[in-house]
């Protein structure tokens, strides 16, 4: 069985139960982090297995409750040295969400584990 190489999005949920952003703004803002990060890491060989087949790119969309946890994520990405991209929304200047480059799925599921799909 080959294996599932799998693009993990993280979403910051308060952004929609308390600062009321809308379900389409926050989908938009993941978009942004999802190209950005195929663009930084285009050369490395997860992203293009991931892209060789465009009808079956594998992503997981999961929930973090707020920025705290963001960024305690992001920093724990960063000391494990695994690629990621974190989008800050400009002009604001507010993190609201992070993506993985591709991965293999068992490489950095255990990541992962805690949060739950993300829901609008």
């Amino acid at each position: 069985m080959a294996t599932q190489i799998v693009q993990y999005v993280l979403i910051r949920k308060d952004l929609i139960s308390s600062l009321k952003w809308t379900l389409g703004a926050l989908i938009a803002q993941a978009c942004h982090a999802c190209t950005a990060t195929i663009h930084l890491f285009y050369e490395d060989q997860n992203t293009k297995e991931y892209l060789k087949d465009l009808d079956n790119m594998h992503k997981v969309v999961l929930e973090v409750p707020d920025e705290d946890v963001l960024m305690e994520l992001t920093l724990k990405l960063k000391l494990d040295n695994i690629d990621h991209k974190l989008w800050i929304e400009q002009p604001e200047d507010i993190a609201t969400c992070l993506v993985l480059k591709p991965y293999p799925k068992s490489e950095v599921q255990n990541y992962f584990k805690k949060y739950k799909l993300f829901s609008g």
